[in-house]
């Protein structure tokens, strides 16, 4: 007598298998989207620095020393004193508006969220005094 065989899975098999990735997706997707924000908060503080920087190197090059007008004049420079991306205003999800004293003495750039609790949930800043602070409180 021969024996039949099911050579397929059942339809409990496949649901509970479907079950199983619907779970494990629902655990790890939340924690990427974290990591991504966690990221892209990285790299706004890094850009900060990398403008505070540039805006001491300009200042230091200037025959009368005073901060650039805009960003725009830290990428024109020779060489260039941060990136054309940078210098646009935006990169990796944030924005960035410089500002200038009127008398060139000072300034202020604020890195916010392009889609704030997408792209970021914090807005941070850095002035002349080189310390980037995320409202009132400084950065390590």
């Amino acid at each position: 007598m021969r024996r039949l065989t099911n050579k397929g899975f059942t339809l409990v098999e496949i649901m509970i298998v479907v079950a199983i990735i619907i779970l494990l997706a629902a655990i790890a997707i939340p924690n990427l989207l974290r990591a991504r924000l966690n990221a892209n908060e990285a790299a706004a503080i890094a850009a900060l620095r990398t403008i505070g920087t540039g805006c001491e190197m300009y200042r230091a090059a200037q025959s009368t020393p005073s901060y650039p007008a805009n960003l725009a004049a830290l990428s024109s420079g020779t060489p260039p004193y941060i990136d054309s991306q940078l210098s646009s205003g935006s990169r990796q999800g944030y924005s960035f508006v410089y500002t200038t004293g009127a008398t060139g003495w000072s300034y202020n750039v604020t890195a916010s969220p392009i889609s704030p609790g997408t792209s970021g949930s914090r807005t941070f800043s850095i002035s002349e005094n080189g310390i980037v602070y995320s409202g009132t409180t400084p950065v390590q």
